[in-house]
Formats: C-alpha cells, sequence, structure tokens
C-alpha cells in the first residue's frame, strides 16, 4: 500500500513562500495497493494537483473518493478534478449519512451556477454514491472500516487495510474530553475508542491542528492539539504518526518547531517512533 498527500492544510487554502515545505493545499490524500486500487481521502483543493496527475501519467481514471465530512476545504477540489469531466472514467464517491440533504445533492449545490460555471450533472464521468455509517464494507482488496469523529459536522474517520498493512485518517476530531489535551494523561470513554479504532496501525494520520495552548480558546472547534494526537498513537500503539491538517497560519518553520518539541516529549517506551507533519508531495510504502 502506498500512501502520498496532496494536501495538508486545513481549513483554508494556504500558498506562500512560508508553506513551500509542507504545502498550502487542502486535505487530500491518495492510497493505492499492489492489485491497483486507487482510493483518495478527501476532496479538498489537493485534489486539482492529483486529477492533472492521473491525466499525466495515465493512471487509472477509475477510483474511490472517501469524503470525511462536507466542509468546504474537504470538498473544494470536487469541480476541478479532471478524471470528472472523462467520459470514460468512474467514480465512486463515499460520504457520511447526513439528517438532510444527500451528498449528491450537497456537492451539487456548491456547483450551482450561483458559484462554479458546470453543474455536477454536467459532469462526463459516471459518478455513483454511497451513504455511510459506522460499519465495515470492502473496495476490491481494501478492507476499509469507519468511526464517527469529534466533530462540528458529521464526520468519518477511515481505517484502511490491504497488502498486509492498516492505514487510518483522522482529521478533523478534538478530544471528547478537554482536559486530555497535553496528552499526559490516560485516554478513557471515546477518547480510549478512539484511540482502538487505530490500534496497531501502520500510519495514522491524525488532525494536530493546535498547540495545546491554543486549544484552550478553541474548544468546540473540532481540531486535536498535537499532544493529543500524540497520546493517541501511543495508546494505540502505533509507530507512526503524521500530523495533517495544518494550521493556515502555521508556517513551515513554526511546524518544524512543533514537531520538534512533541517528538522530545514523547515519554520514555513510546511505540511511537515517528512522528511528522505530513507534507504535501511525500510518499509513503506500508507492508
Amino acid at each position: 500500500m502506498h500512501v502520498r498527500f496532496w494536501g495538508t492544510r486545513g481549513s483554508l487554502p494556504k500558498p506562500g513562500p512560508d508553506t513551500l515545505r509542507f504545502g498550502g493545499n487542502t486535505s487530500c490524500v491518495e492510497v493505492g495497493t499492489a492489485a491497483g486500487t486507487l482510493i483518495v481521502i478527501d476532496g479538498g483543493t489537493g485534489l486539482h494537483a492529483l486529477g492533472q496527475e492521473i491525466v499525466k501519467v495515465g493512471k487509472p481514471r477509475n477510483g474511490h473518493l472517501l469524503i470525511s465530512h462536507t466542509h468546504w476545504d474537504h470538498i473544494q477540489g470536487i469541480p476541478f478534478f479532471a478524471p470528472f469531466f472523462m467520459a470514460d472514467s468512474h467514480w465512486h464517491i463515499f460520504a457520511p449519512k447526513g439528517f438532510g440533504s444527500t451528498i449528491e445533492e450537497t456537492l451539487a449545490g456548491q456547483m450551482q451556477y450561483a458559484y462554479f460555471p458546470v453543474r455536477l450533472d454536467q459532469m462526463r464521468a459516471r459518478i455513483t454514491f454511497t451513504e455511510l455509517v459506522e460499519g465495515e464494507f470492502e473496495i476490491a482488496d481494501v478492507r476499509i472500516r469507519t468511526q464517527y469523529l469529534n466533530h462540528t459536522a458529521l464526520t468519518l474517520g477511515f481505517r484502511l487495510e490491504a497488502d498486509g498493512a492498516a492505514l487510518v485518517y483522522a482529521s478533523d476530531h478534538e478530544p471528547y474530553a478537554a482536559g486530555l489535551a497535553g496528552g499526559n494523561e490516560p485516554l478513557t470513554g471515546k477518547d480510549l475508542a478512539h484511540a482502538e479504532f487505530a490500534k496497531d496501525a501502520d500510519l495514522l494520520i491524525h488532525d494536530g491542528q493546535f498547540t495545546a495552548d491554543e486549544y484552550d480558546c478553541r474548544i468546540g472547534w473540532g481540531h486535536s492539539p498535537l499532544p493529543y494526537a500524540a497520546a493517541v498513537a501511543r495508546t494505540a500503539h502505533v509507530t507512526r504518526l503524521a500530523l495533517t491538517h495544518h494550521d493556515p497560519l502555521r508556517t513551515d518553520a513554526e511546524l518544524v518547531r512543533l514537531v520538534g518539541q512533541q517528538r522530545l516529549s514523547e515519554p520514555q517506551g513510546s511505540t511511537v517512533k515517528d512522528i511528522f507533519a505530513a507534507a504535501e508531495g511525500e510518499v509513503i510504502e506500508l507492508g
């Protein structure tokens, strides 16, 4: 299983000289298996570059898009995804089942003429939709499990297992117990269940938008402080933790400093051997 980051920024695209190293595009991760299955997690602005790459190198034009939730920074790349304009493409979109509009209606809403010149139903590819709740399902050779996250909108985390490896994606999540923000207390209740979801994963991609101090003023915004993400990884016995959904105000230099501090603060005997900030273009091989 290979993993490639196409968008790692949270909330708002932030291109510029201070975000060159880790990237300014919003959430998008490509996952590919040895059997050729292509799964994309989230459709932020990073999805545009992935679509251009698919066209350029002739990658499979058929694939699967898992949307964690429908906040703009996770769907705003969808109208610009080149394979959706190709008549010989077939894409299957999965997203949480909401209480009102369907996922198709929601995506069509952001492509009304008031916002975009092409409607969703004018795209030439065959696009099918599936709405998800907590549970398990399979896409070709990939087994997928979902878990609700603690966010301001209905949001799912994804656990993908294939090629003898496990990947967990948990963006847009904050502690259920705010007192766990510092990462020093044992996880309990729903926070422990969250860690169990990631148990023994080869790679955990986890929200780490805030510092613990910043989180004190942002409780209820739906994002994690770095120490909490590390505590989840430790509790889950994860060896590699990729922090993502970087704050749009966070510069590359600040990210390097904060991740370095988190590495130094890991307790002796921690299973987490590699903590890093996810960077656009980075490729990781698992299994």
